[in-house]
């Protein structure tokens, strides 16, 4: 049987958000494909595939951008054909929001808010607690919850929120909702599964 490599998915592709995403994904043993970096995304769906096959931990964090294409641009089409893709299993995904408040919209099953509190409403892209129950506006976004994603967590900007979510201070917020996702589903990061093997074999 083929091994499915896990995966997170991040709806922003700028350089803080990829800062923070590289920052989370090292403490805690996972990757992130950087070369998914860019606004809008440059790679397709089939380059991203390989690159996260070649990736020796998981999880392995891909981001994707629209650069506020309306509909499914590029971005949202290279998101679709990876989190189909039958050697990925999707753990859950980062629907960062935007101020794209009359184009495009996702349902989310939780938000992070700019403080790190959970909560059942949506946030804007400064973190703050929006108006409407489980539900964010975003940039690329449109297909997330047409797509089999276990977990979905609306987040604000990535690596942003007035700092607060910034890569030298650890990114903070980002890193609760990775969190949250490993936790709801079961999984834990590379370095992690290494640690627990060692101790095992240690223990012997």
């Amino acid at each position: 049987m083929m091994e499915k490599r896990r995966v997170i998915l991040v709806t922003d592709g700028d350089e803080f958000a990829c800062r923070a995403i590289e920052r989370v994904a090292a403490e805690i043993g996972g990757r992130c494909i950087s070369r998914s970096q860019g606004n809008p995304t440059k790679l397709s769906g089939e380059q991203l595939v390989e690159l996260i096959l070649q990736t020796p931990h998981d999880p392995v964090f891909v981001m994707f951008d629209d650069c506020g294409a309306l509909g499914e641009g590029a971005g949202e089409q290279a998101l679709r054909y990876v989190a189909t893709h039958e050697q990925i299993q999707v753990l859950g995904a980062l629907a960062v929001a935007s101020n794209t408040h009359q184009h495009e919209w996702t349902k989310v099953h939780v938000s992070i808010d700019r403080d790190g509190v959970m909560t059942e409403y949506g946030v804007d892209k400064e973190g703050v607690r929006d108006l409407e129950i489980g539900r964010i506006n975003g940039d690329t976004v449109y297909c997330l919850d047409r797509l089999n994603i276990p977990l979905i967590v609306g987040i604000g900007d990535i690596g942003k929120m007035g700092y607060r979510d910034h890569a030298k201070y650890g990114a903070p917020i980002t890193r609760k909702a990775v969190e949250l996702i490993l936790e709801r589903s079961g999984g834990h990061a590379g370095k992690r599964k290494e640690t627990e093997s060692a101790d095992r074999e240690a223990a012997r």
